[in-house]
């Protein structure tokens, strides 16, 4: 109960302070866009890590929570691209996480929004509001699949969530983007996350979050009924790619002999696994990167922190030692009493509201004040 009460408390700490930087960046950015839309040079915070964690985590992971630094450097403003996909009841859940990342962002952000066509009319609604943000624009666009195969597709795990594994050929003008799930929410620029790209080694093209830090109570490493990475397998509710890389490389498998491209692989990897897996996608993404290790870079759980590093106990030891940095309110804990500290983050960033400058800085004075 003691360990319960720790995390709650660190949870609610790591969310309250967050959102007083957030008002305070949000202030200056809006400050610096009502000064004549000038775009200096943004200050960058980077994630800086060395070494590894160890055989478990491959050739690609990132290094321990202590050897991380901060780094503010000056650099060009560079435009970072974001993507999420939403169906069904998961408007408002997305535009709180696009608040998020605004709110902590530095560098000019444009956001790929994949939705059902009924939602489209309600998101230019509550995005038009925000037209005043100098640093943010974005795209809509339909849900699609390929051809003969979009029913499979759409109904696999849950109602459009495969969308995100045809990006790289919708996105074909795109280098590199930042997909997240709906439920997401950023405690950290995701300037930092995007910082992670640069330390890419040359066969790496995508970087995920292990799906469990302790195998006791790993799903993938107990039930799953075929491949999956690592020791415990990947999740990919948020998934930094180049996709560049991914649209030009071949792919080992255990289909054929011969390597297969991205849009050649998923079709038959579907057709093989289909009666196999649960997770749907993220299943499939695990089976081509067991596959094909050298070619993924793994981070570490503060990137992608889940109710599961804290129901039974605190298990994310980077977490534990620097913060939260991305909040990933999978299981519904958003919406429910399960997870206190979770929706208690949630409503904050929910209930935040976009002003135009004038209004804002008054905040920021009050906030400077306090």
């Amino acid at each position: 109960m003691r360990r319960y009460l720790r995390v709650v408390g660190l949870c609610l700490a790591c969310g309250f302070c967050s959102l007083l930087y957030a008002f305070s960046q949000l202030a200056v950015s809006l400050e610096e866009g009502a000064a004549g839309g000038r775009r200096p040079q943004a200050a960058v915070v980077s994630w800086l890590a060395d070494g590894g964690r160890g055989t478990g985590r491959g050739a690609g992971s990132a290094g321990p929570g202590r050897t991380g630094r901060y780094d503010m450097k000056t650099r060009p403003d560079e435009k970072m691209h974001l993507a999420v996909v939403a169906c069904g009841e998961r408007l408002e859940e997305t535009v709180t996480m696009l608040k998020s990342a605004l709110i902590f962002s530095i560098k000019p952000l444009h956001v790929h929004i994949f939705a059902e066509d009924q939602l489209h009319d309600s998101f230019k609604d509550r995005l038009a509001s925000w037209s005043f943000l100098r640093r943010f624009d974005y795209s809509l666009y339909p849900i699609t699949f390929p051809g003969d195969s979009a029913a499979d597709w759409k109904k696999l795990f849950k109602p459009c969530a495969s969308q995100r594994l045809f990006l790289p050929l919708i996105l074909k003008e795109v280098d590199s983007l930042l997909y997240v799930d709906t439920d997401i929410l950023f405690l950290r620029p995701v300037d930092d996350i995007w910082s992670l790209l640069k330390k890419f080694n040359s066969t790496q093209i995508a970087a995920m979050a292990p799906e469990h830090e302790e195998p006791r109570i790993g799903w993938y490493n107990r039930f799953a009924r075929h491949p999956y990475y690592g020791r415990t397998g990947v999740n990919s509710g948020v998934m930094l790619m180049n996709m560049t890389r991914m649209r030009s490389k071949y792919f080992k498998n255990d289909m054929t002999t011969a390597r297969l491209q991205w849009g050649d692989i998923l079709m038959p990897l579907l057709k093989k696994y289909k009666l196999n897996i649960t997770w749907g996608d993220q299943d499939l993404l695990n089976i081509v990167f067991s596959h094909n290790p050298e070619s993924l870079f793994v981070f570490p759980c503060q990137w992608n922190y889940r109710p599961d590093h804290c129901i039974y106990g605190s298990n994310c030891r980077e977490a534990e030692e620097e913060g939260v940095f991305i909040l990933h309110g999978n299981r519904g804990v958003y919406h429910d009493d399960k997870q206190p500290a979770f929706r208690a983050v949630y409503e904050a960033l929910r209930n935040v509201r976009f002003a135009p400058p004038k209004f804002s800085l008054k905040i920021y004075s009050i906030m400077r004040s306090l």
